[in-house]
């Protein structure tokens, strides 16, 4: 294989994670002995937040009548598109019923969890997007009690447009809590009283270790880190266009990896020449934000064939995988380890993460290898169920106890040999040699 490294990143997504899991550990530890006081301790040394955690209906509508009109437009027309996808991802799931043996019927149920945990970060940007992803697919889904966490923005209250999109979306209770301690707070049930069956939203490493070392307790959506974007593009590619995509994820964080994948020399080295002077244009935030992670964690690599840029890609297992490339249908088929991808320059992921539908809660740092992105099935559960007759219970009984005994589980077998004498009273049977040991 022929690649070229034109960049190669300095980090990896993995070098910050260690760093969180102490801390982390400390505070979940805190939470479960203490409960609610820890967690007003920590609201309040880290979040500088003192008010109550349970924002009121009053509170939603009085906020609701202050966010103006064009901004809920944009907002409500965003929620339809992701429930509308999220319901079209609900009924691709079916319940069924088959006979695998004369008299023995089972099936499958397909139902929502009970309550799910939506977080959404409050960081150095109003996180609107993440607030609806997860609350109107969790909606979609059926989910009985919707819990919503966001933190205190900026010194101040929870945002007010995320506070909008929570509610909007269609959020049963919304607690102004962030980081860890919202992680906890939902896990445990300390509020509402209701423990989350599913916690999921996007956060920082210490709300993403929390939700890994709470995995077990409670489901969760993916084990997430930095936001990362991976471009594949050929000759035909327009780089500024290319360039402002990388620039645009580059912007999530100082560890927001960006890649780019390319047949093409002069467009790979246009683009390296384009990105700085557009990270320089951007405001402060941003622009030290997307600065350290082009610097520490972009790539640029040139393969000889589209072929190789498969290999790199999926090796890599981008979190958002754009293709700007000549005969996008064979990429569809070819590629096969992203969390989402956007074919052609007319898409991008700035529209996937805001308004085009599918969910932009994502894996990253390679669990796209094996895990798709957040989705009406990460609230459902599918439940199997079996019924027999009688005269089936012969037959599955007969191998049953026959099988426990090669395994040397007498108990079990002895299961099927009560329902078989039961069912036929002085019939004989082979039920295997009886287990001595």
């Amino acid at each position: 294989m022929t690649i070229h490294y034109l960049k190669k990143a300095d980090k990896t997504p993995e070098t910050e994670t260690a760093t969180a899991q102490a801390v982390v550990n400390e505070m979940l530890a805190r939470i479960q002995a203490e409960g609610e006081p820890a967690i007003r301790h920590y609201a309040r040394t880290l979040d500088q937040w003192e008010g109550d955690f349970v924002v009121s209906r009053a509170q939603l509508q009085a906020n609701a009548a202050q966010v103006p009109a064009s901004v809920r437009a944009d907002i409500d027309f965003a929620i339809r598109q992701v429930f509308d996808f999220a319901s079209a991802q609900r009924r691709s799931m079916q319940a069924f019923q088959v006979e695998l043996h004369p008299g023995v019927m089972a099936g499958q149920r397909v139902i929502p969890v009970n309550v799910a945990g939506c977080y959404a970060p409050a960081g150095r940007y109003a996180h609107i997007a993440s607030a609806y992803m997860g609350v109107a697919t969790a909606k979609a889904a059926g989910v009985g009690t919707i819990v919503a966490c966001s933190g205190p923005f900026r010194g101040g209250p929870m945002h007010p447009y995320l506070m909008y999109a929570f509610d909007k979306a269609g959020a049963d209770i919304i607690l102004t809590l962030g980081g860890v301690q919202a992680i906890a707070t939902m896990a445990y049930g300390l509020f509402p009283g209701k423990p989350a069956d599913v916690i999921v939203g996007p956060g920082n490493k210490f709300v993403a270790e929390a939700k890994r070392t709470l995995f077990g307790k409670v489901g969760i959506d993916v084990f997430a880190g930095p936001s990362e974007i991976a471009v594949i593009a050929d000759d035909s590619a327009d780089p500024a266009i290319v360039a402002s995509d990388l620039v645009g994820q580059a912007e999530h964080g100082h560890e927001s990896p960006a890649w780019l994948f390319t047949t093409s020399e002069v467009l790979a080295r246009e683009v390296m020449r384009r990105v700085p002077a557009l990270i320089e244009t951007l405001p402060p935030t941003a622009r030290d934000a997307a600065g350290c992670a082009w610097r520490d964690y972009g790539e640029v690599i040139v393969c000889d064939s589209r072929e190789e840029i498969i290999e790199v890609s999926d090796r890599h297992a981008p979190e958002h995988l754009e293709v700007q490339a000549r005969d996008l249908d064979w990429w569809l088929d070819h590629l096969t380890c992203y969390g989402s991808l956007f074919l052609g320059e007319e898409t991008t992921v700035a529209y996937g993460d805001k308004a085009s539908g599918p969910n932009h809660v994502l894996p990253t740092k390679g669990a796209a290898r094996y895990s798709g992105g957040l989705s009406v099935h990460k609230f459902m559960k599918t439940l199997t169920w079996q019924r027999m007759t009688r005269a089936a219970a012969r037959d599955i009984g007969l191998a049953t106890a026959r099988i426990s005994r090669l395994e040397g589980m007498e108990a079990h077998a002895r299961t099927a040999d009560d329902r078989l004498a039961k069912y036929f009273p002085g019939e004989r049977f082979d039920l295997g040699e009886p287990v001595k040991v």
